[in-house]
């Protein structure tokens, strides 16, 4: 909970109000600061007996410790990162946590909202320091990443108060919140006026500074893809991958699992292919799937939300069948939204969002209906699945509504635990007579071969020293989707190098130790109890998952 409390904007999503009105401190002299804290954490948690603790305060032990070595030790790598990109950053980050996050529930949240405008300025000063000693070192974004940055960052500060145009995002965002008070109109007015003036006299010039720091990185940039560019790159991503996969595995390992399951998808499609009648090759089926319009929704507000009406019914019919695969179900509800126009340009096709603590706020499946054509109809089932019920809504809330466990479990992040469970609840539905339609069906092998290809392409790049283009070619060639879902998922291996690894690694380990236990068990294998094995601890390594399922079947055996 400490690291929690050190973080304001983190507080904001698990819907905290304590630092309401603040902005996380990124300079080096905090990161040194909260680096001598967990060294000191690490000194008080390794002088514990753990041989005298009980098995759930046992493996708490177990985490944290790994868990602060790990980052105490990643400690040399904290700028191999790129701060701003067209996936994420700070640019974007700070408008959408207030309009979605800053909830304005009486005067108090009005005021530290007008507050935390006035503090863009500092932040996105420290922003700037923090791109400028990364190009020092010659970490620096390649030439592409710049626009989308630029482009999102001017977006937020075009319209009122801005310009004379219409409302500006934040500017509508902050004065619906303040007319949902209904305040006395003196009152009223004395707080829009603070935000207006918040707004020209902080916003606009921070974001103008911001974007012209953004532009003189983008002079130095060059177009090399790769983080085997980086100064000590090939350790640095080795490292990467350890961490996101949770495994020893190694780059020319992931590669090589990523090619034998693209050639063991292609196959179960060309089942789907004898299903549904076509006559041609596989990559002829892909171009098929690939330009057919009767799978593409009309790029208006008609279609868009027949998207979303559609993606929640199946989650709604899956809602119903979930006693049959689980005992321990959320507490918290589930919505489908669209992506803000703001930033769905350049945010990925679709994510989810973490119910607040308190209840409050629901978690919700963001669908991204920018580009229509990359969101096609035959995928819509397995994506529902995999972002809302039963995969990272059943995942993340049970873990936030976990009771008895600390709360750096609760919310831990092991990416190839959460996106393997991800991918292996697309699957999950199919095995208790769900993706009736074949097309649909297709569409789930298309999603998991699309995390196969991940294995290739993101080792390819960052170990292998592909292009940007051949990454692309690699996509387009070997599955059904559009060019540009290619293009934009190429350029989120290039600035998140070896996270794309974690989704198959995962879902592989997951289905293998569930083999295991039927194996073992026969006819006293439980679905249900395998699952509340996987999620009834919060998230863990891929190898203390594999600890508790094999503690499941031996007890099982005893009984």
């Amino acid at each position: 909970m400490a690291y929690v409390m050190r973080s304001p904007t983190y507080q904001s999503y698990l819907g905290i109000k304590q630092d309401q009105d603040k902005w996380d401190d990124l300079s080096d002299a905090r990161a040194a600061e909260d680096l001598e804290l967990r060294k000191s954490f690490l000194t008080k948690v390794m002088a514990i007996d753990p041989s005298k603790l009980d098995s759930q305060t046992k493996l708490s032990w177990q985490l944290l410790t790994q868990q602060l070595e790990r980052e105490i030790s990643d400690y040399k790598w904290r700028h191999y990162s790129y701060p701003v990109n067209q996936m994420f950053g700070l640019h974007s980050s700070v408008a959408s946590l207030l309009i979605n996050q800053h909830r304005i529930t009486d005067v108090a949240d009005a005021e530290a909202y007008i507050t935390r405008l006035n503090g863009l300025p500092e932040l996105f000063k420290q922003l700037a320091e923090n791109l400028n000693a990364r190009a020092e070192m010659g970490i620096i974004a390649p030439q592409f990443v710049y626009p989308y940055v630029i482009s999102d960052s001017q977006n937020i500060i075009t319209g009122a108060p801005f310009d004379n145009g219409e409302a500006s995002t934040l500017w509508a965002d902050f004065n619906n919140k303040l007319t949902a008070l209904n305040l006395g109109a003196e009152q009223h007015k004395a707080l829009s006026d603070a935000a207006q003036q918040a707004m020209l006299e902080s916003v606009k010039p921070a974001y103008e500074q911001l974007i012209s720091a953004v532009e003189g990185i983008a002079a130095q940039a060059d177009s090399i893809d790769g983080a085997w560019k980086f100064p000590d790159g090939e350790a640095f991503y080795n490292n990467a991958l350890q961490r996101t996969t949770t495994t020893d595995l190694t780059a020319k390992e992931i590669h090589d699992i990523g090619l034998s399951e693209v050639a063991r998808i292609h196959n179960e499609m060309r089942e789907i292919m004898v299903k549904v009648g076509f006559a041609g090759t596989l990559q002829e089926f892909f171009v098929h799937m690939r330009n057919n319009q009767d799978f593409i929704y009309p790029a208006t507000d008609e279609g868009r939300q027949r998207y979303l009406d559609e993606a929640t019914a199946f989650i709604d019919n899956m809602r119903e069948r979930l006693d049959e695969l689980f005992i321990t179900k959320p507490k918290a509800d589930l919505v489908v939204k669209r992506v803000e126009a703001f930033r769905e340009q350049s945010a990925g096709k679709a994510f989810y969002q973490q119910p607040s603590l308190d209840g409050s706020r629901p978690g919700t499946y963001y669908a991204n209906l920018y580009d229509m054509p990359s969101m096609p109809s035959y995928q819509m089932e397995a994506l529902a699945y995999h972002e809302g019920i039963p995969g990272h809504h059943m995942q993340i809330a049970i873990s936030q509504e976990l009771e008895g466990i600390p709360m750096f479990r609760k919310f831990g992040r092991y990416t190839a635990y959460t996106e393997g469970w991800g991918l292996y609840t697309e699957l999950l539905p199919k095995e208790i007579g769900l993706y009736k339609d074949p097309y649909s069906d297709f569409g789930r092998l298309a999603m998991e071969l699309w995390r196969a290809v991940r294995l290739v392409v993101d080792t390819g790049i960052h170990a292998k020293q592909w292009t940007r283009q051949q990454g692309i070619d690699f996509y387009v060639t070997n599955t059904p989707n559009a060019e540009a879902d290619a293009v934009k998922m190429v350029e989120r291996h290039i600035v998140m190098p070896s996270q794309a690894t974690a989704y198959k690694i995962g879902m592989i380990k997951i289905v293998e130790l569930r083999e295991k236990a039927k194996t073992e068990l026969g006819d006293a294998f439980d679905i249900r109890k395998f699952h509340d094995v996987v999620l009834r601890n919060g998230p863990v390594p891929l190898d203390v998952l594999e600890q508790f399922v094999n503690t499941y079947i031996s007890e099982t055996k005893a009984m």
